[in-house]
């Protein structure tokens, strides 16, 4: 039996009932991390910001502020911001306003 396959029907139990994958999101260690990413992307950078426990909502108003501030385009993915290019630095020191431990991460 390949990996691939999946049980549909047994006799004992009836039909399988297929378990949805949680949209539940790593809480991380506290620590906001900031790392520049080419990989997937035909060779432009963006800025990842990984690591902010917030709700969806107030992640939203987080890139939206960081992509004013950097004067660029960026999306928010699985809890995830992107911003595009590099402006690590910016991002950087505006998050250690707002409080949060911030490493760069990454080359």
């Amino acid at each position: 039996m390949s990996k691939n396959s999946r049980l549909v029907y047994s006799t004992d139990g009836g039909r399988i009932q297929q378990k949805e994958p949680s949209a539940e999101r790593h809480s991380g260690d506290g620590i906001v991390r900031i790392h520049r990413e080419t990989k997937g992307r035909k060779g432009k950078g963006v800025s990842l910001i990984t690591g902010l426990d917030l709700p969806d909502a107030e992640l939203k108003k987080l890139a939206k502020r960081l992509k004013q501030l950097c004067g660029t385009g960026g999306a928010v993915k699985d809890g995830v911001i992107e911003i595009q290019g590099d402006a690590r630095e910016k991002i950087k020191t505006e998050l250690e306003k707002q409080g949060h431990t911030v490493k760069l991460a990454g080359g």
